[in-house]
């Protein structure tokens, strides 16, 4: 697939015939992607013993809405981590602080915020608390303009900022020893939408939203460590004082990610024009193959089935042993993956991690919805297309958990989150507003996922990726909302699908189908036999010359549908004599009776003979066999524990 490779390669030559502080800024796109509308030029130097970032940024902001703009706000994440009174703290509780422990805690500060005229705004700063009542929470400051920005105009603002990285890593980003994740580690403006700033604090199971720009990006860090970051390099320079600098260019991102340490090992491999670059520990050196692997599956899937990723590379990072809290985690063309040293045969948890954290460049990135208001649109999308691509690369057989024999594959696993929180919530609501952390992972991430599989299975799969494609391509690079995908939806399905969507986004309602009643008893013989026989039946139940009228079994079922959630489901009914037919039932009553007069006893029924509804919470009382009701095992402990190394990827 073609790849607009001539204006890198111009660029690289630029930069080797003039002096780096004189190179032009490089070109990825000869058009712009998205808007622009917040652009970076951030110079940083990294302390790597005190953990310390020291910065330099400046900011120019473009006002593209029709409404004066009288103040800016701005992220400042890190704060996160600065003490036990931020939101972030208090919302994750104990097991965050006792991370932090006495001396790990990360801040950022702004030491002085002005105009390009030189006019010093920094007195001004205010730090606000739009999410709750917690005046101590230091992650979100409003900043009052000196004159209204009117529709169409730039602001550009010079920042000088210090930030310390926690240690460990909490929350996706962090320190540990000589390995260092920098995620969300510079002032970052929100955004302005329906006329408000859309700004909100970081807590405890939220994450991120912004506007594309252009970043340029210098970082020093010790010369002998290796270092990757989003976008391209466009040039490293040693200092002659023990440091490099390397200068990274990224067009059309909403974030800018790095991550150094010398103890990466460095593997490259080029897909479809995209050139991956696998930073591993030097531990994990023999899974670099595997890890190759899932991003090569993952960018050649997602090409195949939802669109184009039109950047020239994607940079994947192994993190240290003991800094997992980085582990599972997306940036604009980098990833973390995350993996054990000793990796047990057939378990293919690396890879999942690998696959969806790569999904994340189209849902999280492409689209960039609103995380904090919408999480489901990003983590559970990919959740699903996750599942689908593992189940597609891997078999169906492919575990993601193997342990003395018990095997869970990916959507059995997803599944379980879902029916540990099922009706907690509904999923659409704010991500900070959910019951609790389970709550969150299962409709964020779980619920939805399996209500995609669900609407595909209904659909089809034809349809299904026709409604995925659509989306992807009428809302790159424009914030989607919820109801933008329903929209996409309705309009492609070519019916309106509300009645499904209200039910799983909007409501807490739970799809619970069981086999209610069985009862089979000889049939009177002064009852007759064709009350209810088919042709078929009566011609089978007709005695031959010399035989004696066969014995009639009368069979009654009920079907019943104990939660709120109404859908339609395929009931299968299998009698002694091999016989074996389907009814479909539109699930919108209580309760549904089927009767059958037959020579035979009836053996089998099941709802959702093939589980084309993994929404339904219990398939245990989906089955009963004659008056048996068929009790599956509980799924073990272990497929959790067995993946305490890797994190919940998100």
């Amino acid at each position: 697939m073609f790849r607009n490779k001539y204006p890198m390669i111009l660029s690289a030559l630029l930069v080797l015939l003039v002096p780096a502080w004189l190179s032009p800024q490089p070109a990825l796109f000869p058009k712009p992607l998205s808007p622009r509308l917040a652009n970076y030029e951030i110079e940083v130097k990294l302390d790597p013993k005190e953990r310390l970032l020291q910065g330099k940024e400046t900011l120019t902001w473009r006002n593209a809405s029709p409404d004066p703009i009288t103040e800016l706000q701005f992220h400042l994440y890190l704060n996160a981590f600065r003490n036990t009174k931020s939101s972030f703290m208090k919302e994750a509780g104990k097991g965050a602080i006792k991370m932090a422990g006495k001396d790990g805690w990360g801040y950022i500060e702004v030491g002085r915020i002005a105009l390009a005229s030189g006019e010093d705004l920094t007195p001004a700063m205010e730090f606000i608390h739009p999410d709750d009542d917690n005046p101590l929470d230091r992650t979100v400051f409003r900043l009052p303009l000196p004159k209204p920005l009117a529709p169409g105009e730039n602001v550009t603002l010079h920042i000088d900022f210090t930030g310390k990285l926690s240690e460990p890593p909490i929350a996706r980003n962090g320190a540990k020893k000589q390995y260092f994740f920098v995620g969300q580690w510079f002032p970052k403006i929100g955004v302005w939408q329906d006329h408000r700033w859309n700004c909100h604090q970081y807590h405890a199971h939220t994450e991120f939203f912004a506007d594309f720009g252009v970043y340029n990006v210098k970082m020093t860090i010790p010369e002998d460590y290796l270092l990757g970051a989003t976008g391209v390099e466009v040039s490293r320079t040693e200092n002659g004082d023990g440091t490099a600098t390397h200068f990274f260019h990224a067009e059309d991102v909403h974030d800018f990610a790095w991550t150094a340490s010398p103890h990466f090992v460095e593997f490259t491999e080029t897909v479809r024009g995209v050139k991956v670059r696998l930073l591993i520990q030097k531990m994990h050196a023999a899974q670099a193959g595997r890890h190759l692997e899932a991003a090569r599956q993952g960018i050649e899937h997602f090409e195949d089935w939802y669109g184009h990723y039109p950047y020239p590379n994607l940079t994947v990072v192994d993190p240290a042993r003991h800094a997992f809290e980085s582990a599972g985690m997306e940036y604009p063309t980098l990833i973390t993956a995350g993996t054990i040293r000793h990796l047990p045969q057939g378990v293919r948890a690396p890879e999942m991690v690998i696959i969806h954290e790569f999904g994340h460049q189209f849902w999280y990135h492409l689209v960039a919805s609103n995380e904090f208001e919408d999480s489901w649109l990003d983590e559970g999308i990919n959740t699903y297309c996750e599942i689908k691509i593992v189940h597609d690369v891997y078999g169906a057989k492919s575990s993601l958990v193997d342990f003395l024999g018990v095997k869970a594959d990916d959507q059995q696993f997803r599944r379980r989150d879902y029916q540990k929180a099922s009706d907690d919530d509904p999923i659409h609501r704010n991500a900070w507003q959910y019951y609790n952390g389970q709550s969150y992972v299962a409709n964020s991430y779980s619920k939805p996922a399996m209500g995609l599989i669900t609407l595909e299975n209904y659909l089809g799969p034809e349809t299904m990726n026709k409604i995925m494609r659509a989306y992807l391509a009428r809302w790159q690079f424009q914030h989607p909302k919820t109801q933008d995908f329903v929209d996409v939806a309705n309009e492609v399905a070519g019916r309106n699908l509300d009645w499904f969507f209200q039910q799983l986004l909007e409501t807490n309602a739970v799809l619970d189908y069981s086999v209610d009643y069985v009862s089979t008893q000889k049939a009177p013989p002064d009852k007759g036999y064709d009350y209810t026989l088919s042709v078929s039946d009566a011609q089978a139940a007709a005695p031959k010359p010399g035989e004696a009228k066969p014995e009639m079994d009368e069979t009654k079922v009920k079907i019943r549908r104990l939660g709120d959630f109404k859908f339609p489901v395929e009931i299968e009914f299998e009698f002694q004599n091999g016989e074996k037919f389907r009814e479909r039932w539109d699930g919108q009553d209580y309760w549904k009776e089927y009767r059958y007069l037959k020579p035979a006893k009836l053996v089998r029924v099941a709802v959702d003979p093939d589980r084309k509804v993994p929404l339904d919470i219990n398939y245990a009382n989906n089955v009963r066999e004659g008056k048996k009701q068929l009790q599956p095992p509980k799924p073990p402990k272990q497929w959790l524990d067995m993946l305490k190394a890797v994190r919940n990827p998100n």
